[in-house]
């Protein structure tokens, strides 16, 4: 019986594969700069030579550009999930912004219930820091900035998930993502309150975390979310009220 030779993999294809791997888990994240050729060659134990095929390698794959006098930069266009029109029309539809809530209660939840069993320690520690963004935010009253913070704090608890088919899918989502949270958010502070409402629910979900409890944590994020579109459908319910006496009213005065 004759046997093919065993070819060793050229040592550009495997710094590759390590860089791709590095984009897969988060680690270079899209539109991230990656280090210099210098600090990379010394950190994967390679020569620049070598180096610079496998991100030659990368580039015709589309997953890095490189900038003259800039550096090389992971795509920007990885993190989009929809086309502009689809999206306009998604971020715009009232019904797709419950669907949204649906969607982020069943993948919040679930990223929550494995970021509780498999969360490293500096996964926890990025959580918390992304926690305490919120905070900050909430201190300033700047809707927008409370609301990237938040989408920061769900996709630290995705990543620390380490499923990759989640944080990839959350990424491709942010853009809208954000939107709807800011918009939930806009609506909610219309009530008193709300705001120390909410940050207790996500002090429940990263305590839950913390401590390792999964189920804790993913019924804490689902019920964080549950109270949010009841909350969200009670206010366009007192809201259609109002209107309706105000149409009421204006017809006797005429």
């Amino acid at each position: 019986m004759s046997y093919q030779p065993v070819r060793q993999a050229k040592l550009a294809d495997v710094i590759m594969v390590e860089l791709e791997r590095m984009i897969l888990e988060g680690s270079l994240g899209p539109g991230e700069r990656l280090p210099a050729e210098r600090e990379l060659a010394k950190q994967f134990d390679v020569s620049r030579p070598s180096l610079r095929e496998a991100i030659q390698k990368l580039e015709a794959k589309g997953l890095v550009s490189r900038r003259q006098g800039g550096g090389t930069f992971v795509e920007a266009g990885l993190r989009a999930g929809l086309t502009d029109p689809l999206f306009n029309l998604l971020a715009n539809h009232d019904e797709a912004q419950l669907d949204l809530l649906e969607f982020r209660f069943a993948v919040e939840g679930i990223s929550a219930y494995y970021a509780a069993i498999r969360g490293t320690d500096a996964d926890i520690e990025k959580v918390q820091s992304c926690y305490q963004e919120i905070e900050l935010a909430q201190t300033d009253a700047n809707t927008e900035a409370e609301a990237q913070a938040v989408l920061k704090f769900y996709e630290a608890i995705t990543e620390a998930s380490h499923n990759l088919i989640l944080l990839h899918l959350v990424r491709g989502l942010s853009a809208l993502l954000k939107l709807n949270i800011q918009s939930n958010l806009e609506l909610l502070y219309r009530r008193s309150g709300m705001a120390e409402e909410l940050a207790s629910h996500r002090q429940a979900v990263l305590q839950a975390i913390i401590d390792g409890k999964a189920d804790d944590a993913r019924q804490s994020s689902q019920q964080h979310l549950a109270y949010i579109e009841a909350t969200l459908l009670e206010i366009d319910r007192e809201e259609s009220r109002i209107e309706r006496s105000h149409r009421r009213l204006n017809q006797l005065r005429n």
